[in-house]
């Protein structure tokens, strides 16, 4: 990637720059939600595409999340590629009958005559200080759920590379987006449209004495983590997995094959989290190579606090640095 290439873009607007290439390479991508059009959305993540698009391909729906998501089913099943918006991750529970009952079902339902195309973007996670419903991190759910794919992005590079490839995935796909990182920090996206392999995770920071596994807008706090913990003699190894499902299990194991230690961090409840799932596999592929008892450092099982307990409820570099150590010296 050359400088003349790339543009120096946050994380939301490189979800806007994937949104807009893709529509401008296939016709039969669209958008729709609660104030996409006119307004742009919630966050701005679609501004513009209405007047650059048409009120035909970015389509501004009723607060209806379950008329959402059943109309945006029968779009895919007719061919089209819908990209419907949740306004928060929190207002997808009345869509979780049509997801789950019918797009996660439709290609086995049809005995493969039909597919269902379709990607879900819901803004997700905690961080923004916002009221009750607005921040919970429920990706267990949608990832516990067969035919439904789950990618979470860390950076705008991804974000884009990503989105592109799950709207041109032929299966659903639930795209949660980190609202803490929206506009966190910038990063180098390239201008052409690309896709990034769903299902492929990413080392971004390699080390010898511990695995730690994360994703989304944990990934950053894992890494600042990571860095002050080598000025203490430990070297950490990060890997974003990026993709929930399908679930990298190649890099999970390859990394703790190499540092025989893990701690997993995610901002969701402990309890039926990923780290249990990512733990159970550690155990089953890779028992001989374990060293010491791996380490959660998630949210806490309790709903997602008010303002003045949010940074003590989300994992952050003090508390991942304490469960990296405690796994390390055991």
């Amino acid at each position: 990637m050359s400088a003349e290439n790339a543009q120096s873009l946050t994380l939301v607007q490189a979800v806007r720059d994937g949104l807009y290439g893709e529509m401008e390479r296939d016709e039969d991508v669209l958008v729709m939600g609660e104030d996409v059009g006119k307004n742009g959305g919630v966050f701005r993540a679609t501004q513009g595409l209405h007047e650059e698009f048409g009120e035909d391909r970015v389509i501004d729906t009723p607060l209806a999340e379950s008329g959402i998501i059943g109309t945006a089913i029968g779009m895919a099943a007719y061919g089209l590629r819908p990209v419907p918006e949740m306004q928060f991750s929190g207002f997808m529970y009345p869509a979780f009958d049509q997801l789950v009952s019918h797009a996660a079902r439709l290609r086995t339902r049809s005995r493969g005559r039909y597919t269902c195309p379709m990607t879900v973007r819901a803004p997700y996670g905690g961080g923004i200080r916002a009221p009750e419903h607005h921040s919970e991190s429920k990706e267990a759910f949608y990832v516990h759920e067969p035919g439904l794919k789950v990618v979470v992005p860390s950076t705008p590079g991804d974000a884009k590379g990503l989105l592109a490839a799950s709207i041109r995935d032929p299966d659903p796909v639930v795209f949660l987006e980190p609202k803490l990182i929206y506009r966190a920090f910038r990063e180098d996206v390239p201008e052409e449209t690309y896709a990034t392999e769903l299902g492929a995770a990413k080392v971004r920071r390699e080390g010898e004495d511990i695995s730690v596994f994360t994703w989304g807008a944990m990934t950053r706090p894992t890494v600042e983590a990571a860095e002050d913990l080598a000025g203490e003699g430990i070297d950490a190894e990060v890997v974003d997995l990026r993709t929930l499902k399908p679930m990298d299990t190649d890099a999970i194991l390859d990394s703790f094959r190499k540092t025989g230690r893990a701690a997993v961090v995610h901002e969701a409840p402990k309890t039926g989290g990923l780290a249990g799932e990512i733990i159970a596999t550690i155990q089953e592929e890779a028992l001989l190579y374990q060293e010491a008892p791996i380490t959660r450092i998630t949210g806490f099982d309790v709903p997602f606090p008010l303002y003045a307990l949010e940074d003590y409820y989300l994992p952050e570099p003090a508390r991942i640095k304490d469960g990296i150590t405690e796994a390390v010296e055991f």
